[in-house]
């Protein structure tokens, strides 16, 4: 098969796949014929072809897609005119902390916040599928540790934690992640009832909700007493 019918094959296959697709499943679009290094030269090809349209293939956590640009998504929410969902600053810190400070606990979070964490905000971002358990710190009580999961940086654009956005000096990791999840805000608009329900009162009035997004910059180091073993799990599976 010559360079431009592979590529053909490559292209029908990401466009038609409903997630992305890892490189060792676009590897069996040809029955392991073509090695890595191929592949991978026939992507960056498939990028450079699209440069310019208004979809672009990209490399995020769970593997390759192809999506519509950030710059073009107020046009395409005209078809569908529904508000974003939006969720409370009480919940985007949450969220922002478990991603710059991972793994950490729910004593870490309310360290960092000075309040007390709602169970309903860790379950709504874990209903979302943003955050999950990686181990235990061995301390009294053997409290959980929260990381992100690669469906958070697919929901962001993103293809590993270091390219989350880099944070101002002396700035709130909330508002940058916001920001963020605004250009994927296509991706947030499902469920935004059963969220809205989750969020508990208390939460939702510390201040006002902030719109979710995508596409971002590098990790804050992880707080000083975080799990060596975790950290190096969230690495990995990053």
């Amino acid at each position: 098969m010559n360079t431009q019918d592979a590529k053909r094959v490559l292209e029908t296959a990401l466009i038609c796949a409903q997630q992305p697709l890892t490189l060792r499943e676009l590897r069996t679009l040809f029955a392991d014929g073509v090695g890595p290094d191929t592949l991978r030269s026939l992507l960056d090809e498939l990028v450079r072809d699209w440069d310019g349209r208004g979809v672009e293939l990209v490399a995020v956590a769970s593997g390759w897609r192809f999506q519509s640009r950030p710059e073009l998504r107020e046009y395409l929410d005209r078809l569908h005119p529904e508000k974003p969902q939006r969720y409370s600053r009480a919940v985007m810190e949450t969220l922002a902390i478990i991603a710059y400070r991972q793994p950490v606990t729910r004593g870490d979070i309310e360290d960092i916040r000075g309040v007390v964490v709602s169970t309903q905000i860790v379950k709504q971002l874990e209903d979302r599928g943003w955050i999950e358990v990686i181990g235990y710190r061995e301390a009294p009580g053997r409290p959980a540790l929260y990381a992100t999961t690669r469906q958070f940086l697919d929901d962001l654009g993103l293809s590993n934690l270091e390219q989350l956005p880099l944070l101002s000096a002396g700035g709130e990791p909330g508002p940058e992640l916001g920001q963020l999840l605004q250009a994927q805000s296509s991706l947030l608009e499902d469920g935004s009832q059963e969220a809205q329900a989750a969020s508990e009162p208390a939460a939702a009035s510390e201040s006002e909700s902030a719109p979710m997004a995508s596409h971002a910059g590098a990790p804050v180091p992880a707080l000083p007493d975080s799990d060596p073993e975790a950290t190096e799990k969230v690495q990995a599976d990053a």
